[in-house]
C-alpha cells in the first residue's frame, strides 16, 4: 500500500502507475500551440495553448513522463470582463501541484465573463475534446472545479452524463447550494449594510433595488466602492483606529452574517458587481434574490435591524430561469469526491449540507464523499491536501476502493513526503444545514 501511494504521489514514478496515452483524432478545433509555461512549474513542462472556436483562451499542462492521466479544471469567481490568457495563467500557477504531481492540467477561461454556469461547462467540456483531438485520449479524466467553479463542474457532469467523458469529480471549496440559495447572503449583506451606512448608494444619488447589484449604466468602480466602505467601516484600518460608531457597524456585519471582518469587502463587491450581472444579463431585470421573511439575528438591536432593512420579494419565474442554469441536481453518474476548508470566509461550510441533500435526492448520495479541513482558506488549502484527494479518488475509480475521510487524512500526511504542506483533515466534522447560517427566508 505505501509503495502504491509513494507512485501515485511522486511525478517521478508515475510511469509505473499508469498506461500512455492513446494517439488523439482531429477534430474541427484548431490545434493548440505551444507557448512558455507561467513561473511555477517544472522546467520539464511542455505547456500548449490558444482560443477555441467558441472564444475561451485555454492553457494545457504536461509533465515530462506523463502517463495519461488529466485534470480538467473549472476556474471559480467567476471573472467579470471579456476573456483573457492570464486568468488562465494565473489558474495553472495556482494548481501547479497538479503537473508536479504527474497530471496533464487543462483549464479554460470560458468565452463569456459573468454567472452563466452552463456555458462555463460547455466550454470546459469543448476544452476536453479539443485535448483528446490534438494531444491523445486519457487513460482516466477527472473533472475538478474550485469555488464557483465547483458549481460549473457539478452542472457539467449532469449535463454530459450520456456520455460519461469524466471518470470522477473532485469539487474544492464548492459553492454548492445553487445559485438560488448561496447568494442570499451577499443580499442580507447589502441590505443590512446600506441600514448601517447608507451610502450605497447615497442619498443623494438614484436609488435603486439592492438586488440589482448597481443601476443600470452605472459606472463605479471597486476603488469607489472600497472608499465608501471606508468611509463608513474604516476595513482600511487597524480595528483599534476605528471609531467606536465604525467598529460598532463592523461588530454587526461579523455578528449577523457570520462573515470574518477581513472578508466584507469581498462579499460586498460580488454582491455589487455579480448582482449586477446576473440582473443584467441572466434574470432579463427581474429578481432572483428575496429577504422576505428573513429574521436577522445578532446586533445590538435587532427589533430595530429587522424593522429598518429594506425587503425584496424574488421573481418567481426569474428564480426558476436562474435555478435551471445555476443550481445542481445531483444527477451526477460518477464517483464524487468533494473538500471544504471549516473556516471559508468565502463560500460557507454549511453549502456542502445542501450538495449532500442534492445528492441524496437524486439517488447518488452513494457516489459522494466529502471531506474537510480545518482550514481558514478558500482559494487554496494545500498541496498534500490536493494529492491525496486525487490519489483517493483514483483509487476509487480504478480499484472500487470508496474513499473514508479517515482514509483521506492518511493519505495527506503519506503525500507530504513528496510535497511537504500542512495536513488539516477532520474526518469527523459534518456540516450544520446552510440554514443555521443564513437566515431562512420565504421561497418562491
Amino acid at each position: 500500500m505505501r509503495a502504491l501511494m509513494l507512485c501515485l504521489a511522486a511525478a517521478a514514478l508515475l510511469a509505473g502507475c499508469a498506461r500512455p496515452p492513446v494517439a488523439p483524432d482531429r477534430s474541427a478545433e484548431a490545434p493548440p500551440q505551444t507557448r512558455a509555461c507561467p513561473a511555477g512549474l517544472p522546467a520539464d513542462t511542455r505547456c500548449l495553448g490558444g482560443r477555441d472556436s467558441a472564444g475561451a483562451f485555454y492553457l494545457i499542462a504536461i509533465p515530462a513522463g506523463w502517463q495519461g492521466e488529466l485534470v480538467l479544471h473549472s476556474h471559480g469567481g467567476p471573472f467579470l470582463g471579456a476573456p483573457n490568457l492570464r486568468r488562465v495563467e494565473e489558474d495553472l500557477q495556482r494548481w501547479s501541484i497538479m503537473p508536479r504531481a504527474g497530471y496533464a492540467w487543462a483549464g479554460s477561461s470560458y468565452r463569456q465573463g459573468g454567472v452563466a454556469v452552463r456555458a462555463a461547462a460547455e466550454d470546459t467540456e469543448r476544452l476536453r475534446r479539443l485535448f483528446v483531438a490534438h494531444v491523445g485520449r486519457p487513460t482516466l479524466t477527472i473533472l475538478h472545479g474550485q469555488s464557483w467553479g465547483a458549481s460549473v463542474a457539478a452542472k457539467g457532469a449532469e449535463m454530459f452524463a450520456e456520455n460519461k467523458p469524466y471518470d470522477g469529480v473532485l469539487l474544492s471549496s464548492g459553492v454548492l447550494a445553487g445559485g438560488t440559495r448561496a447568494y442570499d447572503m451577499r443580499l442580507d449583506l447589502r441590505v443590512i449594510y446600506q441600514y448601517l451606512c447608507g451610502n450605497h448608494p447615497r442619498a443623494d444619488e438614484p436609488q435603486y433595488p439592492l438586488w440589482q447589484g448597481l443601476p443600470v449604466g452605472s459606472t463605479m468602480t471597486r476603488s469607489e466602492l472600497a472608499r465608501r466602505v471606508n468611509d463608513c467601516l474604516a476595513l482600511n484600518k487597524p480595528a483599534a483606529e476605528r471609531s467606536a460608531e465604525q467598529a460598532r457597524r463592523v461588530k454587526t456585519l461579523v455578528d449577523v452574517l457570520h462573515i470574518p471582518p477581513r472578508s466584507i469587502q469581498s462579499h460586498l463587491n460580488w454582491a455589487t458587481f455579480h448582482f449586477q450581472d446576473i440582473a443584467e444579463r441572466r434574470s432579463g431585470g427581474a429578481n432572483v434574490f428575496g429577504n422576505i421573511g428573513a429574521r436577522y439575528i445578532g446586533s445590538d438591536d435587532d427589533a430595530a435591524l429587522n424593522a429598518g432593512v429594506l425587503r425584496y420579494a424574488a421573481d418567481p419565474a426569474a428564480v426558476a430561469r436562474f435555478g435551471a442554469d445555476a443550481d445542481p441536481d445531483g444527477q451526477i453518474p460518477v464517483p464524487v469526491l468533494t473538500v471544504h476548508g471549516i473556516h471559508d470566509p468565502a463560500a460557507f461550510v454549511e453549502m456542502q449540507h445542501s450538495f449532500g441533500q442534492t445528492m441524496a435526492r437524486a439517488g447518488r448520495a452513494d457516489a459522494l464523499v466529502q471531506t474537510y479541513t480545518d482550514d481558514s482558506e478558500h482559494s487554496y488549502l494545500s498541496d498534500a491536501t490536493y494529492v491525496a484527494l486525487l490519489q483517493a479518488l483514483k483509487a476509487w475509480l480504478r480499484e472500487g476502493r470508496k474513499p473514508t475521510p479517515a482514509a483521506v487524512a492518511e493519505a495527506c500526511a503519506a503525500a507530504q513526503q513528496a510535497f511537504p504542506s500542512h495536513c488539516r483533515f477532520r474526518p469527523d466534522y459534518r456540516p450544520a444545514a446552510l440554514d443555521t447560517r443564513v437566515a431562512p427566508r420565504q421561497r418562491p
